[in-house]
């Protein structure tokens, strides 16, 4: 199966690559390749006689006399990744396989979170946490929730400024747990948050 990432959230796109190869793959540079050498990594087995092998192919837009090739292993047997920084999309292998049956996917640079729609969600989730959560449903997507956090933080901060009662100290305490857990976890960062935005009504 061939699939092909593409986007400035480099992130996302090597997640995307775990999830369709694992953590056990090949890698090879698109710099490095030549038309020859498409057929074994396409069609050759694998030097320990695996069948299916897992390859990673970066950069192959760089290398346009072998990126023009690939649609003629559309049929491979084998997992093969291709990840590009920039895709052209005005070219022939582009086309070829914008019209085959190859996975294709954008991952784009998200966009920094609107300081005013993360305050409506913290006021939201003090009174509903769930309204709060398909409130980030919407927008998660397209932001990175590490700015979404860090925007939650500054916000937190301007209530406890103006009223430091026990719920706003609260709300800095659990906010310095989320830190430590998007730090040091391995939770999807978004899912983090939502958890974060159910208990905020409690507090």
């Amino acid at each position: 199966m061939l699939s092909v990432f593409w986007g400035d959230n480099r992130l996302e796109a090597e997640k995307a690559v775990k999830r369709a190869l694992g953590t056990d793959y090949e890698v090879f540079e698109g710099e490095n390749l030549t038309v020859a050498d498409l057929p074994s990594i396409f069609r050759g087995t694998s030097l320990f006689g695996m069948e299916k092998r897992q390859i990673l192919l970066k950069e192959l837009g760089e290398n346009k006399e072998v990126w023009e090739k690939i649609p003629d292993y559309l049929e491979t047997e084998h997992d093969v990744v291709v990840w590009e920084s920039k895709l052209d999309k005005r070219s022939a292998a582009y086309k070829v396989m914008a019209k085959a049956r190859v996975v294709m996917k954008e991952f784009p640079a998200r966009k920094n979170p609107d300081a005013n729609v993360v305050f409506n969600i913290l006021d939201m989730a003090l009174r509903n946490g769930l309204l709060a959560v398909k409130m980030v449903e919407k927008i998660e997507l397209e932001q990175d929730p590490y700015m979404f956090f860090g925007l939650l933080v500054t916000q937190a901060i301007k209530k406890f400024d103006n009223r430091a009662g026990d719920r706003e100290k609260q709300l800095l305490k659990e906010l310095s747990n989320l830190d430590i857990q998007m730090k040091t976890t391995s939770v999807e960062p978004w899912l983090l948050v939502k958890s974060f935005l159910l208990r905020v009504s409690e507090f």
